[in-house]
């Protein structure tokens, strides 16, 4: 019987998706979907396709045995259906969705999609529904009267690197249940998936010192020879000489200062894609992943080379994603 049911549900499923996919590339990806009678679907659902066929039966049953009372219900019954399929359509159409900038994730994890729900009308929509097409979870919520509301949905990238979000869909069954409104939604934005960090990698490699210093000094470019330079973004927070800040506020100035790096970091540490001790592609990604997030931890300067390329050494919240993404990309 489930081998049956199975047949069944190929045989129902495989067809719907590839109309769904054909609707679909119809439209110009984008991180933002205006609802209208143009892109908004209605189809029965099945208790709708039974509805019909036990209104078929009454009407048929009606006119052979000349029943008054039974036209008069198959009528309320099917204008029911009907208002029903209004009052649905009415409560996507005029909806408009907004999806926020996902942030990365690991490989082997989640990507959470933030989507914003917001309603012009004066009412109240009921029961809308989001979900990754095709087949994952549904996520149902209400949006209130000229207001909003945040709807998360959770997708599983198929691996690590820079994948494009899938076909989202946005669905109500709303007031009866016996219509599918429908609309599909591809939208334009990325998300990263960084490589799975290794649960227990061996030490970090060993750190090695800069040049002298001295020769720091003599090569240095001139307002370097204390020792701090003019402050550059994406210098960490503790390289900023605050001393200098507040004097230079007082003096009307907003000028920032920072601390060279021969001066705050005397060593740097080389993450290489050979000296992993591995030879597994991933294995090795997944070591750098982690050797990347324990440096950053530590406030060390880092720096990571790869096949095809290397990052200088450097430190920060800039530093750590753009590694990262040369790890998920390698």
């Amino acid at each position: 019987m489930a081998t049956w049911s199975a047949r069944v549900s190929a045989l129902w499923h495989a067809p719907w998706q590839r109309l769904t996919t054909f609707m679909a590339s119809r439209s110009a990806r984008s991180d933002h979907l205006a609802l209208t009678q143009r892109n908004v679907y209605i189809l029965p659902t099945r208790p709708g396709w039974m509805l019909g066929v036990t209104l078929l039966v009454m009407l048929v049953g009606s006119i052979n045995y000349q029943l008054n009372l039974g036209y008069m219900l198959t009528f309320l019954l099917a204008g029911a259906a009907v208002a029903g399929m209004h009052v649905g359509h009415g409560t996507l159409r005029g909806l408009d969705l907004k999806l926020a900038v996902p942030p990365p994730c690991f490989a082997g994890g989640s990507a959470r999609l933030g989507i914003e729900l917001i309603s012009a009308k004066r009412s109240t929509r009921h029961g809308i529904g989001l979900a990754v097409s095709p087949g994952h979870d549904w996520a149902y919520a209400d949006v209130p009267a000229q207001a909003s509301t945040l709807v998360e949905l959770a997708w599983h990238p198929p691996g690590r690197g820079r994948h494009t979000l899938p076909t989202l869909v946005v669905e109500t069954r709303f007031p009866l249940g016996t219509f599918r409104v429908w609309s599909l939604w591809r939208p334009a934005s990325t998300v990263w998936v960084y490589p799975q960090p290794e649960h227990r990698p061996p030490p970090l490699p060993a750190a090695t010192s800069r040049v002298d210093t001295m020769a720091i000094a003599h090569t240095a470019p001139q307002g370097d020879w204390d020792g701090v330079r003019a402050y550059r973004r994406g210098d960490p927070l503790k390289a900023v000489v605050w001393k200098r800040a507040a004097q230079a506020m007082a003096r009307g100035s907003a000028d920032l200062v920072s601390r060279s790096q021969a001066d705050h970091s005397p060593h740097e540490l080389w993450l290489d894609w050979q000296h992993t001790g591995t030879t597994d592609v991933e294995l090795r990604a997944s070591r750098l992943t982690a050797w990347v997030l324990q440096a950053d931890r530590l406030g060390m300067d880092y720096g990571l080379r790869l096949p095809q390329s290397t990052l200088p050494p450097g430190q920060g919240d800039a530093h750590r994603h753009q590694c990262l993404e040369a790890l998920a990309l390698c």
